[in-house]
């Protein structure tokens, strides 16, 4: 029995033409198995890959996403739906998955969620405000979303850490910006680095690079991404900083901006566009403005 939008409730047996509307944070998997990587069969294990992330979550969807449901799938006492959405339109073989409890049954389309781009001001308050959260891999919620706990319940004798894993409570590289636009930006970095217009930095050095950023700029490769703050700092999310220790120093740090150029340059030459080609065997950078042109749309 599924609530379709109706007075009434009733049983669903063609979905085709049947969409979801989260009213939570619904956190969305490329697996159907929910129940296997959020707890397994003892309450205490998370599916971790060797780094230790959840590679399944794919990303949080803010409430008022729309789904187009593909299919479900029954397990166990869990309704499962596989989605398609606007909101992340990535390929993939495997497919994105959905806990029916995040959502509501709609019997008809309806409209986007309205994405609203806040203020200047107001992005970077939300950047620096996550200063010293966790690195999530598709975290994009730093605060986590606490009906995890309830709907996958983990065993009390958890740790405080894997508690705040299990509930996804932080964010990745590109979801701290998703985050601080109220997901006005691309979800992933793949989008992010040809994302609106390009900072002409072919050639420079790092001072150079400096004079031409301006407030939120994107500095990015395939993989990862860094904000720029001001003329002097930048923010970003990394699961490592310092590869010389043990253990995953990452999360959400604020760093000097000529000090993260520096770093990059010794590794990296700066193109204007990521399809510009480098020296074979050479690795890429570009920067991206986006806040000034998406204001003036």
């Amino acid at each position: 029995m599924l609530t379709t939008g109706c007075s009434e409730r009733q049983v669903i047996k063609d979905y085709s033409n049947f969409y979801a509307v989260a009213e939570l944070l619904t956190p969305v998997l490329n697996t159907p198995d929910f129940s296997f990587v959020f707890g397994k069969k003892d309450g205490k294990t998370l599916h971790l890959d060797d780094s230790g992330l959840i590679r399944e979550v794919e990303f949080i969807a803010l409430p008022k996403t729309v789904f187009k449901i593909e299919k479900v799938i029954k397990r166990e006492r869990i309704t499962i739906y596989k989605i398609t959405t606007e909101d992340y339109p990535y390929p993939t073989q495997e497919g994105y998955f959905i806990d029916s409890r995040f959502v509501k049954i709609v019997d008809y389309k309806p409209p986007n969620r309205l994405k609203r781009l806040p203020t200047k001001k107001a992005i970077i308050n939300k950047l620096v405000s996550a200063e010293g959260s966790s690195y999530i891999w598709g975290g994009n919620y730093k605060e986590g979303i606490p009906q995890m706990l309830s709907f996958y319940p983990p065993h009390p004798s958890i740790s405080a850490d894997l508690k705040k894993q299990w509930m996804l409570k932080g964010v990745d590289c590109s979801g701290l910006l998703y985050e601080a636009t109220n997901g006005s930006t691309p979800r992933n970095t793949s989008s992010l680095i040809t994302f609106e217009e390009p900072v002409k930095i072919a050639g420079l050095n790092a001072n150079q690079i400096i004079q031409q950023v301006e407030p939120l700029d994107i500095i990015g490769w395939e993989g990862h991404v860094i904000i720029v703050l001001d003329k002097e700092r930048v923010i970003e999310s990394r699961l490592n900083y310092d590869k010389e220790r043990e253990g995953n120093q990452g999360g959400v740090r604020i760093r000097e901006l000529k000090e993260v150029l520096s770093e990059i340059l010794k590794e990296r030459i700066p193109v204007n566009n990521y399809e510009d080609e480098v020296e074979r065997g050479k690795q890429k950078f570009v920067i991206r403005r986006w806040y000034s042109i998406m204001q003036n749309k």
